[in-house]
């Protein structure tokens, strides 16, 4: 497999990049492919990426797989928002997501996202299909939001006690 690309990115550039958009556990040998590197290149990095608690691997059989760990990067992702935000603006941000779900509940009359795609059976005009679709995805969506927008304003003064750099 060449090595040598000309995106301006080094091979473990490629392999980070790559392996923090996984979207499903890939084997190494599928990122050296999709970054253009040695499956042994591919896996230095991945292993590295391990090592960082960025990724986490699973045992398929006699295959290791590689996916993103999901509970560091909510933990990331939180302490960005307590870093980039106060906490009442994190609980203005929560409000606004409630209440634009509740506009859907309301306008559909329906319970989730899941309701309001069963509700498409009993419509024929494609574009009022493709909105309740797009509403479904972005409702759950916002559902996840909320969960970690909570997660930040709940432990926002515990994190802030600890975020503090002493003189």
């Amino acid at each position: 497999m060449p090595e040598d690309r000309d995106d301006g990115m080094t091979r473990g550039e490629r392999v980070r990049a790559a392996a923090r958009t996984l979207r499903e556990p890939r084997t190494a040998a599928w990122v050296a492919d999709e970054t253009g590197v040695s499956v042994q290149t591919a896996q230095k990095y991945l292993d590295q990426l391990v090592e960082d608690d960025v990724l986490r691997t699973i045992e398929r059989g006699e295959r290791t797989l590689y996916c993103i760990d999901q509970l560091m990067a909510t933990y990331r992702e939180v302490a960005v928002l307590q870093r980039e935000h106060d906490q009442e603006e994190l609980t203005d941000v929560l409000a606004e997501l409630r209440t634009k779900i509740a506009d859907w509940k309301a306008t559909y009359g329906v319970s989730s996202p899941s309701e309001l795609r069963a509700s498409i059976a009993d419509l024929d005009d494609e574009d009022d299909i493709a909105e309740r679709r797009e509403i479904a995805s972005e409702w759950e969506h916002l559902a996840g939001r909320i969960q970690i927008v909570r997660a930040a304003v709940n432990e926002y003064d515990w994190a802030s006690e600890r975020d503090t750099i002493s003189a």
